[in-house]
């Protein structure tokens, strides 16, 4: 049984830093975006209306600015659910599997005590959740330690994580790196992914984009959204990119947001609105930005209410163009062009569509 979990709030925040420190020295955020066509029916992805689509071959300037630095402090959808164990028996996680904690913790012990990685790991995990067993954080770190040092991948990660934050262990990064490295190598989803974003983060520009390609499709392809959202920008934006992969970006995507990542459910809406990575096709680009406006992404709800003014995939429709409006606008989103419009309409219609964002919730 593996134990996985998606990259922390903590570290999360720390790769937006980064990101920003790195866009102010290549000359701002505005330096991602380039001019598109001159077309009404041209959404742009980026929280600032205006902003434009990254051109298929950007340049280190416009890469460093991707929307998958952007994107970072959005709400995750769940992990892949984990693959049916097919090794060899083991009566410890078998007991834990069916509840049975003081059994498991019974057989695992003595186990864990005589260095066996594999039982060191699932005390360290009994221990963190108070399974079977008084909850103890550093209990916890001690054995997730004895574990990675024994070369368990999932105790390998969740060391590298205790580590990266110093939480009931002397923070560590290079110690970090090496064991979310190693954790990488051995297969573990979650680590490829952050060990991609490491790699990232320590290498500014297109070199550290290249460097972490290779784990995010590793991630991508055992079902991790938030690499298969990254996969899908850097193959459609990374200059490099072989065609038989650029022509996938848009697959990714969709992997993506039905894994249920709103700001993927976003994206592959404006794709299919703009005809990025494939032809448009403005049904499905109404549906998926429909369902991130719904889940509450204040970006796809300004851009649905462009949808139903323009009757693209829908009806025209202005009362509820103008909810989505009113909806983004008190979230902080600003649109001119979608003010304009508000406030060309009858006071009753504007009176419904407040009454309409009033009763919105978030599905």
């Amino acid at each position: 049984m593996a134990f996985r979990a998606h990259l922390t709030s903590a570290l999360f925040a720390s790769l937006i830093s980064l990101a920003t420190a790195a866009l102010a020295q290549e000359g701002g955020g505005d330096a991602v975006n380039r001019p598109l066509e001159d077309d009404a029916t041209t959404l742009d992805r980026t929280e600032r209306p205006g902003a434009a689509e990254p051109s298929g071959e950007a340049s280190d300037t416009q890469i460093q600015g991707l929307s998958l630095y952007q994107r970072m402090g959005a709400p995750l959808p769940e992990p892949p659910p984990e693959k049916p164990y097919d090794g060899p028996l083991d009566e410890a996680y078998g007991a834990f599997q069916r509840g049975l904690y003081l059994t498991a913790l019974d057989k695992a012990l003595p186990r864990a005590q005589l260095g066996d990685p594999t039982a060191q790991t699932l005390i360290a995990e009994m221990t963190t959740r108070g399974l079977g067993v008084k909850r103890d954080p550093k209990a916890a770190a001690f054995w997730y330690g004895q574990a990675a040092a024994g070369g368990d991948p999932n105790a390998m990660f969740q060391y590298a994580l205790l580590l990266m934050e110093g939480r009931h262990v002397e923070r560590d990064k290079a110690k970090a790196d090496d064991f979310m490295r190693k954790a990488a190598d051995a297969g573990n989803a979650s680590a490829q992914f952050n060990w991609a974003q490491t790699l990232v983060s320590d290498n500014p520009g297109r070199k550290g984009l290249q460097l972490a390609l290779p784990y995010y499709e590793k991630s991508a392809d055992q079902g991790v959204a938030d690499a298969q959202y990254a996969v899908a920008q850097l193959y459609n934006t990374l200059p490099g990119v072989s065609d038989d992969k650029r022509v996938k970006a848009r697959d990714y995507m969709l992997r993506a947001a039905k894994a249920g990542f709103d700001t993927a459910e976003l994206d592959i809406g404006i794709w299919y609105v703009n005809g990025i990575a494939g032809e448009r096709d403005y049904d499905q680009g109404f549906h998926w930005l429909s369902r991130a406006a719904r889940r509450g992404n204040v970006v796809a709800q300004n851009r649905l209410s462009h949808l139903y003014i323009n009757a693209l995939g829908t009806r025209p429709d202005p009362v509820e163009a103008a909810k989505w409006y009113v909806l983004s606008r008190r979230a902080g989103l600003t649109d001119a062009g979608l003010e304009d419009f508000y406030l060309g309409l009858t006071e009753e219609q504007q009176k419904k569509a407040i009454d309409a964002a009033n009763r919105f919730r978030v599905r």
